[in-house]
């Protein structure tokens, strides 16, 4: 697996077009909360999300295809996506030791009723501290605020 780091320039629009996919099919197998017509209205923010994300890491196989991607803002992990298939393969857990150790990241934000991503996440070392009804768009969805 390799991982690389894409500055904002580097995010074309074909690639980027490539990161919605891996995270509509990981959102489809992960938000089971979502209904289908609340993922394609989330999509439509997601190309914007990843091309101003400050801090953009890709993770890719031997055949340089893209198998998931974490991005931050300071120490927080803003998204976290791995390719459906490709899930249980430490994809995740690599991704957040290379941002831990090159950025510090210490923070999440989960979506409650995405009991995987809770567990993922605490099993990496985040504790909740606080919760909060709805999520930061102020969407109907409890939302769990992570520490390390």
């Amino acid at each position: 697996m390799k991982i690389k780091e894409l500055k904002r320039q580097e995010r074309s629009d074909e690639l980027v077009a490539e990161l919605v996919e891996l995270w509509e099919g990981s959102v489809k197998a992960t938000h089971l909360f979502l209904k289908p017509e609340e993922i394609e209205t989330i999509k439509q923010y997601v190309p914007q999300a990843l091309k101003h994300v400050p801090t953009l890491l890709v993770s890719s196989d031997d055949q340089e295809c893209l198998t998931g991607f974490i991005g931050l803002s300071g120490q927080k992990i803003e998204m976290l996506f791995v390719l459906s298939k490709a899930r249980g393969q430490g994809i995740g857990k690599t991704l957040i030791s290379e941002a831990s150790s090159l950025y510090q990241v210490n923070e999440v934000v989960v979506n409650e009723q995405n009991p995987q991503a809770r567990g993922f996440y605490e099993h990496m070392g985040f504790k909740v501290y606080a919760r909060s009804e709805t999520d930061e768009q102020g969407a109907p969805y409890p939302i769990l605020f992570m520490k390390k």
